[in-house]
């Protein structure tokens, strides 16, 4: 697949391996499109499909044992994958526009056992819906670190950035806007001279306020909002928070079948002149980040639930799922809008559909081989059986006994053919034996072999 194009293998290679490493990651990814979710369930799921995976892989040895699995990704660098995975999203994605929400997340279950459990800080297109890349927050450190990490790896000319207040910092606010981008930040008590200062804003220019107000119903609930904006001048210090254009206050009231549930108020700053119904538009954005991706990878993809602990697997397994809601996301045949638990049950049971979803990890979809009729190519075909028909070349094709398979001149999978082999009065009939000596066929010899396990690595 185009997207772990240079993606190195992580094992030692003088030790010998017995699978192909971009197997192992393509039959991942396949098995967590088609509802796996841990590796046990990827493995039986791998096996119990191994006849569909060889349409398009050699798979010498079958298929890898769990172990096989998890020492992949506990070895693979993920600041690697994570290149790899920013390339493929700017490739298939050309038209973003609007807020990139950021925000971080938990991995409950990578904890236990002596582990910390990782937090992951993740990058969000709002308007589709789109993971564009995520960071890893140090154990001894905090989000304040991971996120201008997270924003040099992004191009974010032209797009408004929303933080929550753990984000609201000089440094970060100075990044996006030497960036060509604009902010939208959440103020809290971590700033207390800049959250003291809104507040007294508020309460001091009444007349100067412009404002919004919205209202949403559904399921005995309402949730009011009044969007409230004043100009950032002679409040906010731009040599503290550059370019610093307005503020603005979101008051929330919610009631739950008639019953108050109480009032809230947040406050933020932004680098963009916004209007109220801009603020609370962009803030209603930025929390998709929690239902549309946090939420999602929590109770659709389960990833809470994981045990996977040791080394670099915690990481590089919550992209591989975040990669997976990109596929299932970026697809737009789907025309009843599916939600995403019934579109990984329909990768599960149509191949086709699957196959459909693997197309989009390419810029060039697989393609079948030509080999019916063509000469015998060691480098494409693997001889099976010999044939002797007349009136046909010697060396020519004449059955196809199972299709290969190539994406953009790489061989997915060898052809396996029946070659001709013309009659000859004076000379002994062909044999299996004669092709085979004739026309040598790699038979995957190429591709790497495993090293004996040590021990059960999990």
């Amino acid at each position: 697949m185009d997207m772990l194009a240079g993606l190195a293998d992580p094992r030692k290679l003088s030790n010998g391996t017995r699978h192909d490493f971009q197997e192992i990651l393509v039959m991942t990814i396949s098995a967590v499109l088609s509802d796996c979710d841990t590796m046990e369930d990827v493995v039986e799921w791998s096996r119990m499909h191994e006849s569909w995976l060889r349409r398009f892989m050699v798979l010498k040895n079958g298929i890898p044992s769990e172990d096989t699995f998890l020492r992949i990704f506990r070895l693979l660098d993920p600041k690697g994958f994570e290149t790899c995975f920013r390339r493929w999203v700017s490739q298939v994605v050309t038209q973003l526009s609007g807020t990139i929400a950021v925000d971080g997340k938990t991995v409950r279950g990578s904890g236990g056992g002596g582990e910390t459990a990782i937090h992951m800080v993740s990058a969000f297109a709002t308007n589709l819906g789109l993971v564009l890349g995520q960071e890893k927050v140090s154990v001894k450190s905090n989000e304040i670190t991971a996120i201008p990490e997270l924003l040099d790896a992004l191009y974010l000319k032209g797009f408004l950035v929303s933080i929550d207040a753990m984000g609201c910092q000089r440094a970060i606010a100075e990044k996006i806007i030497a960036r060509k981008a604009d902010y939208l930040l959440a103020v809290k008590g971590n700033q207390p001279r800049l959250h003291q200062a809104i507040q007294d804003a508020f309460l001091d220019r009444q007349d100067q306020i412009v404002h919004v107000e919205q209202a949403e119903h559904g399921h005995g609930r309402l949730v009011a909002q009044r969007c409230s904006v004043l100009p950032a001048s002679g409040i906010v210090s731009k040599s503290d928070w550059p370019e610093c254009a307005v503020i603005a206050r979101i008051d929330s009231v919610r009631q739950v079948k008639g019953k108050p549930l109480g009032m809230e108020q947040r406050y933020y700053i932004a680098s963009r002149d916004l209007t109220p119904a801009e603020v609370a538009e962009a803030v209603r954005s930025h929390w998709g980040i929690e239902n549309q991706l946090h939420w999602v990878l929590d109770i659709t993809m389960k990833e809470d639930a994981s045990t996977v602990r040791k080394d670099n697997a915690p990481e590089n397994l919550s992209l591989l799922k975040k990669i997976v809601l990109n596929l299932l996301r970026i697809d737009t045949s789907d025309k009843v809008k599916s939600s995403l638990r019934l579109k990984r049950k329909r990768a599960a049971w149509d191949d086709e559909l699957r196959m459909r979803f693997l197309g989009l990890l390419a810029t060039a979809d697989i393609q079948p081989m030509q080999a019916a009729g063509q000469l015998f190519d060691p480098h494409l075909h693997l001889a099976m059986t010999t044939d002797s028909r007349a009136g046909v070349p010697d060396g020519a094709v004449v059955a196809v006994l199972r299709e290969g398979y190539r994406q953009r001149g790489r061989v997915l999978r060898y052809a396996e053919v029946s070659v001709n082999q013309a009659a000859d009065a004076h000379s002994a009939p062909a044999t299996d034996s004669t092709i085979s000596d004739t026309h040598p066929a790699p038979r995957g010899d190429h591709l790497q072999q495993d090293a004996p396990l040590e021990g059960n690595e999990r």
